[in-house]
């Protein structure tokens, strides 16, 4: 496959007012599909993210993970020189992405209604975390809050204290539902030729993720408890510790392969009639009972010896790996998914996103220095050298 052939966002121009994750992560998966994303920041300052921390060499692990292929562009919206490089932009501009404070946008005159009748075509997405009306609009909302806010905490840690996740569930979420959102306004656009709006609440994209324990919850029933690493309803399914200190993860999902289990694994298929196991509610009810004869069985058993075992009874497990294991996972070295990206402290690797296609490679770019593409893109917009010195000088870039 040739690195020439066409992307699916190939000559689509994204310019995004975005900071954090959410919107980051979105523009990022249209920069791997081809877009052109100009990502705007504060002139000195730039995304805040930026300065999360050091990890990566001197520059930020969340940055680096969800800005490349972007070109940045410095511009103080509030300079009044800076106006006229906006609108240049907006003209340009297939797709416009932001997710300021809530209001901010706005008062830019950057919503959909202000733009729409002079840029007909452009289609704007707006990330918040509440969404636009109600009684939450304008409240601030960062990830671990509105994990909490949709009730993803509470279902989330041990029996004693709720946990978050060890990610940015709720920012990654909202991204994703931007991302595909914005996907559907350009095929839209290019059935009626005009754009449309696109407003993702970040608290309604993790309740869409929270569909199975507010169902089991459904009518007043009793949540799902809080289970560690295991599965809350489903049992055996979670982490058990084996020989030499180390944990296998393993999940059954029906009763055929508790049975297989119960012979080859515990050597005991008598168990699988067991009254107190005898189906997936039961075993759930009575499972420190199971896990004791288990964790029993295991411990004679090194890692190995119990990942073999489980594999050839076909039963699902995996390794509990921490981040270094899953840096060398042999998967994703297996299948080649690791490339270089450029930056401004060197090489770096980078994930290839999923989804691969057979028709064309992702655009895997450089990450961007803050205004590092300034000049160039005023350029492509018709400042002449001039008319650039003097934004420079009035400090609007």
């Amino acid at each position: 496959m040739s690195n020439a052939a066409p992307r699916p966002l190939d000559g689509i121009t994204v310019v995004s007012f975005e900071h954090a994750i959410a919107a980051p992560f979105c523009t990022r998966q249209l920069a791997d599909m081809g877009a052109r994303v100009i990502k705007v920041e504060r002139p000195g300052v730039g995304d805040f993210a930026r300065n999360y921390d050091e990890r990566v060499r001197g520059l930020s692990s969340h940055f680096v993970w969800t800005n490349r292929s972007k070109e940045s562009l410095t511009l103080d919206l509030k300079h009044p020189a800076a106006q006229d490089v906006l609108q240049r932009l907006l003209a340009q501009a297939d797709v416009l992405v932001q997710n300021l404070a809530p209001g901010a946008a706005a008062r830019q005159g950057l919503s959909f209604d202000a733009l729409h009748a002079a840029h007909p075509r452009l289609i704007v997405c707006d990330i918040s975390g509440y969404g636009e009306g109600g009684p939450y609009q304008d409240k601030k909302a960062y990830d671990l809050l509105i994990q909490s806010e949709s009730g993803f905490v509470s279902v989330t840690g041990s029996p004693d204290e709720p946990a978050k996740a060890g990610c940015s569930i709720s920012d990654i979420a909202a991204g994703m539902y931007a991302y595909s959102g914005i996907l559907n306004a350009l095929l839209l656009r290019g059935k009626t030729g005009t754009g449309s709006r696109i407003d993702v609440s970040m608290l309604e994209s993790m309740v869409e993720w929270m569909g199975f324990p507010m169902y089991y919850a459904f009518d007043g029933a009793p949540a799902p408890v809080r289970a560690g690493a295991a599965h809350a309803t489903i049992y055996p399914y979670g982490p058990f510790p084996v020989g030499g200190g180390k944990t296998i993860m393993l999940g059954l999902q029906n009763e055929r392969e508790w049975q297989v289990f119960c012979d080859k694994m515990l050597n005991k298929p008598e168990l699988a009639g067991d009254e107190r196991f005898s189906s997936n509610s039961r075993r759930t009810a009575n499972r420190e009972a199971l896990r004791t004869i288990i964790v029993q069985t295991f411990a004679t058993m090194s890692l190995d010896e119990v990942a073999g075992k489980l594999d050839a009874a076909q039963i699902a497990n995996a390794s509990v790996n921490d981040m270094a294991g899953v840096w060398a996972h042999p998967q994703l070295r297996a299948r080649d998914r690791w490339r270089d990206i450029d930056s401004a402290k060197g090489t770096l690797p980078a994930l290839l996103p999923p989804a691969s296609s057979n028709a064309f490679e992702p655009r895997m770019d450089a990450i961007p220095g803050i205004g590092q593409h300034t000049d160039a893109v005023l350029a492509w917009l018709g400042l002449d050298a001039a008319q650039v010195s003097r934004l420079h000088a009035e400090g609007a870039v």
